[in-house]
């Protein structure tokens, strides 16, 4: 790279991803957070059998065999729960919401635990205590006011299968089947994409898969920072010379080089195992044209030298193969290459390494649902891997790669604004009520409906809302417009900050806490990306005595607003495995449920796709036909560059560790753009520039300015800043219309020198 000026807060860093710069920031965050022999038996029952589910990811347990399972990020994410600072009604008393609403998201959640139910005071604009009991009764009388369409029940990944269950059953006896979830931001195009495809929401491929894969093909993410665990699967996977294909428009150190800090070789010798053995830079919104690329190039295979596709799958398994093959025939070398960035010969070398593996795994991120396609490239990858009847078998399959720890449980055991009636059924059947049949609103029709006015109450079992959504220009004014908030988490963000007329902020326990109710110390069940179901309990002394646990609060209000439920709310906390009973009941899957979360390890969900089952209209695994390979056409122009949102290396989801992201060289700051060199210097941009963006769609002028542009090594055409800062350049009706997921990853935007900018 050449010489470039000296830029405050941005050096290259020279590091593998993990090693010894993962042990200094974990001791780092546990000396800042929490009591050092605290935190080492706190961390060391991360993940462990009879301990606790790291809130730091999706990514599955392997078997107990090494020290510690735990990582940087997930040693971030507890440490930044279990942390010794504390939110106290004296601080609230000594600084006012809009005092507060000038703070830095990263000071917010810095300042610790809250301890106590509020109540925003409008009057004085102070949140103050009040009694839970008091909050509740509140609640409910407005809640009961209302026409129950003019109620959301906003759900974060990180609530537990328990909670969940007992929020989407409130919600559904109060009568409404209005449920955005943080998955209808991240992974929706996947449930949707896949049942359409291979007759399941989920992926089909176990950690055991990964042993016996001959080929990765990895595309749209990030694993060192948002599913960090992975890396130790990839590391293990590199070393037995498994080849690693990634698709992604930046280079990320973690999928360059990993050093694992349980290797005691790499960490004496200071080495490290290279990960990709083929790195694509992929154009943004690229990713439809390099999947049919590979295609293209498998069939001309098949045409040269025969045997490459799995006839007899494809025969007995599949439908559409004939119009998908007359599509990919039909799609021309140079539109591809165009599209997608990449040579037509480095495709080609992506399909020969496929047709020679016998077992495949593509692993996708969100660099690939969110797109105003991104249903239609899960489906895509969907392809590929059916060709060579890559489902259904050992060491192949689609591994769609979820954040929070339980985004995956939440959406299994209800927490959907299109519920099937079968579900439905169960639920008249168990409970008594009739429950909504009309599909309720997803993330972005909720934020619409608050717009519009339509929409009076939002409650939020943990998350931030409204810092996760597109176009905060629109989005916090909605926030502030609605009679009800109620926010449950453990830490204060700035979607509690955006008031109602009466709002309401909830302290919950955390993972690593003791959830004692009337039967005893209790635990809580989640679900990892591969289906697995286990136990999480936590030890740690809550952060406060006036703590409540989720079920316990959603139970709580339910109780206040619903007095003639039929549903034993009360009981239902006491003793948790009666929630699970409950579900056992009315979900298919969880047969046995409580024997079988006490096994170390847990359970798997079926997965009827491993079996070869294909539950579609056909009854068999559908081709998909994905005519063209544009993004979206609404902007064209060479001045046009797809902007990608990223977190940091410091940052989990909207939750700020800190202000480093120290893999690719940004430290103490988040206001940059990353560019590429070829595109700042067709625009005259030199590094270290300040510069302005601007959303380039019709009727739009959403604009993030000021920025400082730095040279990355990042595809032609594409440029990426923080989320969720840059979040206010995506419009809210910017999105996959098929999965309603907003485009996070493609936006068209424009970008001037900061003196220039209009």
């Amino acid at each position: 790279m050449a010489d470039r000026r000296k830029v405050p807060g941005v050096k290259q860093y020279g590091g593998p991803a993990g090693g010894w710069g993962a042990l200094k920031a974990t001791a780092e965050a546990v000396r800042e957070q929490m009591d050092a022999v605290q935190a080492s038996g706190t961390l060391l029952r991360t993940n462990q059998p009879h301990g606790f589910d790291c809130p730091g990811c999706a990514w599955p347990d392997k078997e107990h065999r090494s020290t510690f399972q735990f990582c940087e990020n997930g040693a971030k994410a507890v440490t930044w729960e279990a942390t010794k600072k504390r939110v106290t009604p004296e601080f609230f008393a000594e600084h006012s919401v809009t005092e507060l609403l000038g703070w830095h998201d990263h000071d917010l959640e810095g300042m610790g635990r809250l301890t106590q139910p509020l109540v925003y005071n409008a009057n004085t604009d102070h949140y103050e205590p009040i009694e839970w009991q008091q909050a509740f009764d509140r609640i409910g009388e407005i809640l009961r006011a209302l026409d129950p369409s003019q109620v959301e029940f906003y759900t974060s990944g990180r609530a537990s299968n328990e909670a969940a269950y007992l929020y989407q059953l409130f919600a559904r006896e109060l009568g409404t089947n209005n449920f955005p979830d943080c998955s209808n931001m991240c992974h929706e195009a996947t449930s949707v994409g896949l049942p359409r495809s291979i007759g399941m929401g989920k992926g089909s491929v176990s950690l055991e898969d990964f042993d016996h894969c001959e080929l990765i093909i990895s595309i749209g993410h990030n694993p060192g920072t948002n599913h960090p665990r992975m890396m130790g699967t990839l590391h293990e996977a590199s070393r037995r010379k498994v080849p690693i294909m990634v698709f992604n428009p930046l280079k990320e150190r973690s999928l360059e080089r990993f050093a694992d800090p349980q290797n005691m070789i790499e960490m004496a010798t200071f080495g490290s195992t290279p990960i990709a053995s083929s790195y694509f830079q992929v154009r943004a919104g690229g990713d439809a044209a390099a999947l049919k690329g590979i295609m293209k190039g498998v069939l001309q295979l098949e045409k040269g030298i025969g045997g490459v596709l799995d006839r007899d799958f494809i025969d007995e398994h599949t439908t559409g193969f004939d119009a998908l093959v007359a599509d990919i025939e039909a799609t021309a070398w140079e539109d591809i290459e165009r599209e997608s960035g990449l040579l037509r010969s480095d495709l080609e070398m992506v399909a020969a390494a496929y047709a020679r593996s016998k077992a495949t795994i593509v692993c996708y991120g969100m660099g690939v649902t969110q797109h105003n396609k991104g249903t239609a490239n899960v489906r895509l990858i969907c392809d590929l891997l059916l060709l060579r009847g890559n489902m259904g078998k050992l060491g192949a399959g689609i591994c769609p790669l979820r954040g929070h720890s339980n985004v995956q449980g939440n959406r299994t055991v209800g927490i959907t604004e299109k519920p099937a009636p079968a579900f439905l059924e169960k639920l008249q059947q168990t409970f008594g009520f009739t429950p909504p049949s009309e599909h309720g609103h997803d993330a972005v029709q909720t934020m619409q409906a608050m717009v519009a006015g339509h929409a009076k109450a939002l409650l939020c079992l943990g998350g931030n809302f409204a810092v996760a959504m597109p176009d905060a220009e629109v989005s916090y004014p909605a926030m502030k417009g609605l009679d009800l908030g109620v926010h449950i988490g453990t830490k204060l963000n700035r979607s509690h900050l955006l008031t109602a007329k009466q709002t309401f902020l909830f302290p919950c326990l955390g993972r690593t806490e003791r959830d004692e109710q009337g039967s005893g110390p209790q635990a809580v069940t989640v679900e990892d990306s591969m289906s697995m179901v286990h136990a999480s309990q936590g030890q740690l002394e809550p952060a406060s005595r006036w703590l409540k646990s989720e079920p316990a609060i959603v139970a709580g209000m339910a109780q206040a607003t619903l007095p003639g439920s039929t549903v034993k709310w009360a009981a239902l906390v006491e003793d948790y495995d009666r929630i699970r009973d409950l579900i056992e009941q009315t979900i298919p899957g969880f047969d046995d449920y409580n024997e079988r979360i006490r096994v170390p390890g847990g359970f798997r969900m079926p997965l009827p796709a491993t079996e070869r089952v294909w539950n579609t209209p056909s009854g068999k695994a559908e081709f998909f036909v994905f005519d063209g390979l544009k993004q979206n056409l609404e902007v064209r122009g060479d001045d046009v560059l797809r902007l990608i949102t990223i977190r940091s290396h410091d940052q989990y989801n909207t939750t700020i560790y800190g202000m480093d992201d120290r893999y690719r060289g940004v430290f103490g700051r988040r206001d940059v753009l990353f560019m590429n060199a070829e595109d700042m210097a067709a625009r005259g941009f030199q590094h270290g520039d300040k510069v302005n963006i601007e959303t380039a769609l019709e009727g739009k002028s959403l604009h993030y300015d000021n920025l400082t542009v730095i040279e990355y090594n990042i595809s032609a055409g594409s440029a990426a800043a923080y989320y969720p800062e840059a979040n206010r350049l995506i419009p809210l009706d910017y999105m996959d219309k098929e999965s309603g997921t907003p485009s996070y990853k493609s936006v068209p935007v424009r970008v001037n020198l900061a003196s220039d900018a209009s």
